[in-house]
């Protein structure tokens, strides 16, 4: 090739997109456990260290529903800035117990906290208005993926969160409800979603291989999507590359994934109006795993519920496997046991909630996890059982906020706080 060749060569695009100070800041930061089960699962997730004393900037504020909303921006040590929304109900006195709302995956990138958040102005835009230009991006119209995460909120790639909050959570903003029922509530985007999203226009080599065939398809079938929709097919094409990236620097999908919350849970222990000593945590699917890590590498966390992410690791092979993303499967995580010795890992108190119709898990899988934690934690776990598909509704948040409000009680010096049964338990 001459020199002509070369210069006239189109540039190989970034598949870090964003991320290219991840590799130096894994290489340099190392999270210290607070016990020897905490630092196994940290050294085989290869999670980060958490910069301390992380600080936050409130960007804006309303009142509405009878909660106060606040948006909350801070800088993490690599990628983009991370967008949260902190919910807490309007004219609470003392401190309140805190929880972390954890987003599931969805399969939808392009946002991430924003579905679990109802935000003011009817629209569930974040940014507070319409878009003046009239386009996609209410910030003036940047194409897809020109700054990944820089915008404060996912709304300008055109697919508002109401769509997943219908289908998955019973159409109810999860974090918002949450705080409707005294708790003060935060919820964040972490790595992959939302702000923290990665910049996929030009889309790196092989995402770009994987996506070409699924656009002509669209266009033959004369299919116009939104911008999210393009990215998040992007994106998951994408979550491959990750995942070789995360191993060849020696951290993982979910070890980032569990340091961004991390962080987040410190933001939540040091937010005023938080009793630090009342900190939770919820999740469904993707946000249930990220639960189970995060209560098993901190001991802030008194008490957490897992909706529809339990089973074993045997009962997804052979017909499951290909049904999750690498929040589940991370390499050399079955040497510490199976996926329910998570919770078996942590402290906290415990609700697993099980949907019987759950097209992405086995039921001999869940039963096999369940009987598992009642042998290993009968004292801290509790479980149910639901005749419903992957999904969380309004009667399962329902059972959780009791579970919650019970185990995050002020600590009594005599007695434990049990959870007020609200279903049939087996």
């Amino acid at each position: 090739m001459t020199a002509v060749d070369m210069a006239a060569s189109p540039t190989r695009p970034s598949a870090l997109a964003g991320y290219e100070d991840w590799p130096a800041y894994v290489a340099r930061h190392r999270l210290t456990a607070h016990s020897e089960d905490a630092r196994q699962l940290a050294d085989t997730l290869g999670v980060p260290a958490v910069t301390p004393d992380l600080e936050y900037a409130v960007q804006s504020e309303s009142e509405h529903d009878g909660v106060i909303t606040s948006r909350l921006q801070w800088q993490l040590g690599f990628g983009p800035r991370t967008s949260a929304w902190f919910v807490r109900p309007a004219g609470a006195a003392g401190p309140l117990p805190g929880l972390l709302a954890l987003h599931c995956h969805g399969g939808i990138k392009a946002y991430g906290a924003e579905r679990l958040v109802s935000l003011p102005d009817g629209g569930d835009n974040p940014d507070g208005g319409d878009n003046p230009d009239g386009g996609e991006n209410p910030d003036g119209g940047a194409p897809l993926g020109e700054r990944p995460g820089n915008a404060p909120g996912s709304a300008w790639l055109g697919l508002p969160p109401l769509d997943v909050r219908a289908k998955l959570y019973g159409g109810r903003a999860l974090a918002t409800w949450l705080a409707q029922q005294g708790f003060a509530v935060l919820a964040h985007d972490t790595f992959m979603w939302g702000s923290r999203r990665f910049g996929l226009d030009p889309l790196p080599w092989r995402t770009a291989n994987a996506v070409s065939g699924q656009e002509a398809l669209w266009r033959e079938a004369g299919v116009e999507l939104f911008a999210a929709e393009r990215f998040n097919a992007a994106a998951a094409a994408h979550e491959e590359t990750v995942a070789k990236a995360a191993t060849l620097i020696g951290t993982s999908v979910t070890g980032t994934v569990a340091h961004d919350d991390l962080a987040a849970l410190g933001v939540l222990a040091r937010v005023p109006g938080v009793d630090m000593d009342r900190l939770g945590c919820i999740g469904f699917s993707g946000g249930g795993g990220r639960a189970m890590v995060l209560g098993a590498l901190s001991p802030l966390i008194r008490s957490y519920v897992v909706t529809c992410m339990m089973t074993t690791f045997g009962s997804l092979l052979p017909a499951y496997l290909d049904a999750h993303s690498w929040l589940l499967h991370t390499p050399g995580l079955a040497k510490l046991g199976d996926w329910p010795d998570l919770s078996v890992r942590s402290s906290a108190t415990v609700l697993v909630q099980y949907g019987l119709a759950d097209q992405l898990f086995p039921e001999q899988g869940m039963r096999d996890a369940h009987h598992h934690l009642l042998e290993n934690m009968p004292a801290r776990y509790t479980g149910s059982f639901w005749q419903e598909p992957h999904v969380f509704t309004p009667a399962m948040q329902d059972e959780a906020a009791s579970f919650l409000t019970a185990t995050l009680q002020p600590r009594q010096p005599t007695s434990t706080p049990t959870p007020d049964s609200t279903r049939t338990y087996q």
